[in-house]
């Protein structure tokens, strides 16, 4: 490991206030499973232990949810940490061959909405004829592989594709003009939030350029190690968006990764200034509209809601206050806070594929708290985090409308009320 990173693992003291907002110790009550336990191993690596099996076992049971950062009172940087020793686990251990697969299929195919989009018809299919229940109930599938039967309880259901136009023009007087990034699962599985989200700044008073040459931002690669491949997504997101004045995403992974840019391309001269440029031209939808203040006049939606705080929004970008804000600034619409906010549903990017039993716990854990607070909606910022909690939610017998936050903002906006977010959660098209 590098000085500065050798430096950071000294900052912890292990004072333990770390631990019980740990998913994993929360869950197993193991130290190595703990953050102050994994940075004990990263000292020991570095101190010329050999990345063991069991060392490697607990770094890839962490799900990279920053809670500690949150909770940390000495400032330690584990966000640095975990994804310095998660590159080296990808340069220096030899995984098995069933491993390899599976992360190689992972990352041959998220990060391409090409590739996604091609899934979109047969998986759509599949979903028609009835075979998933059939599936699922029988139970065939996750006796063959519980990565495989994670996959297919994970995907959404899907409606129709949908294509934004390359610009849309701000309604009535412009106050800015912003890039929007559409992503690469939120483009081709939610595409309904993404129109969402441009039409909720357009009422703001926004243009939006929304390029079609844009790609994956490499915030999958980023959290998992895969350094190099991470810096190749950045570089060309930054040149896709660097000529404009800010850039708004509506996926907390997206946005925490475009945010780290500065750091991931710190020792590269030619693109380090521009990269730091791009971080701080970044902006969460929820921070950019509070930024700006509201205009448009928002119509009562009478409905109850229970607001999930996805892990790299509030911890890794520390954006609680705002969401809450412009959800409460909504007529008649009241926000429940779910017990546990600060524990990680158990999507964290690819978490829910490679450690599909953790998240499951996780996910359990987290629908149980969702169910305590009797809402009739549940809001969510990450389209993980949305599929991951509605997925254990239906394994519980329970049904609830789930949306992203611009689609509730959407509803109101155009005065939808309570039919354009129930039953099925889903905000109607225009």
């Amino acid at each position: 490991m590098s000085a500065d990173v050798n430096k950071l693992i000294d900052d912890c003291v292990h004072c333990g206030f770390c631990l019980p907002t740990c998913p994993t110790y929360v869950l197993w009550g193991e130290e190595m499973d703990s953050p102050r336990g994994r940075i004990h191993l990263m000292k020991q690596h570095a101190e010329g232990a050999p990345l063991s099996a069991p060392m490697i076992e607990h770094f890839d049971r962490c799900l990279g949810c920053m809670a500690c950062v949150t909770a940390c009172p000495s400032g330690v940087q584990y966000d640095r940490l975990i994804e310095a020793t998660r590159a080296e686990v990808e340069q220096e251990h030899p995984r098995t061959r069933r491993d390899r697969a599976l992360r190689e299929a992972i990352f041959a195919l998220f990060p391409y909405p090409r590739r996604l989009r091609a899934l979109r018809g047969p998986l759509r299919a599949y979903q028609r004829s009835g075979l998933d229940r059939l599936i699922r109930r029988s139970g065939l599938l996750e006796r063959i592989s519980p990565t495989l039967a994670a996959m297919e309880r994970l995907a959404p259901p899907l409606g129709p594709a949908q294509r934004l136009p390359e610009r849309v023009p701000a309604r009535g007087e412009r106050r800015a003009t912003v890039g929007m990034l559409t992503g690469c699962v939120q483009r081709e599985f939610f595409p309904g939030v993404n129109a969402a989200t441009a039409r909720v700044l357009a009422m703001e008073g926004c243009d939006i350029v929304i390029s079609k040459s844009q790609g994956c931002c490499g915030a999958l690669s980023l959290h998992s190690g895969r350094d190099e491949e991470a810096r190749a997504f950045a570089r060309k997101a930054i040149a896709e968006f660097e000529e404009l004045d800010a850039i708004v995403v509506n996926a907390a992974g997206c946005g925490s990764a475009m945010k780290d840019y500065q750091t991931l391309l710190a020792d590269d001269p030619e693109w380090a200034e521009r990269a730091s440029a791009l971080s701080a031209k970044t902006r969460d939808l929820a921070e950019f509209l509070a930024e700006i203040g509201p205009r448009a006049v928002r119509h009562p939606l009478p409905i109850t809601v229970a607001y999930h705080d996805a892990c790299h929004l509030s911890h890794a970008q520390g954006i609680r206050a705002q969401p809450r804000e412009l959800l409460r600034g909504i007529p008649e619409l009241t926000v429940m806070e779910v017990p546990e906010s600060d524990i990680c549903c158990g999507s964290a990017g690819t978490y829910n594929l490679l450690q599909p039993e953790a998240a499951r716990e996780l996910g359990d854990r987290k629908a149980g708290n969702v169910q305590t607070t009797g809402a009739e909606l549940l809001v969510a910022a990450n389209p993980g985090c949305t599929m991951q909690i509605a997925t254990a939610l239906g394994r519980r017998g329970e049904e609830i409308a789930v949306a992203h936050t611009a689609e509730v903002l959407d509803a109101s906006l155009r005065g939808l009320g309570r039919h354009g977010l129930l039953p099925d959660g889903a905000v109607s098209t225009p």
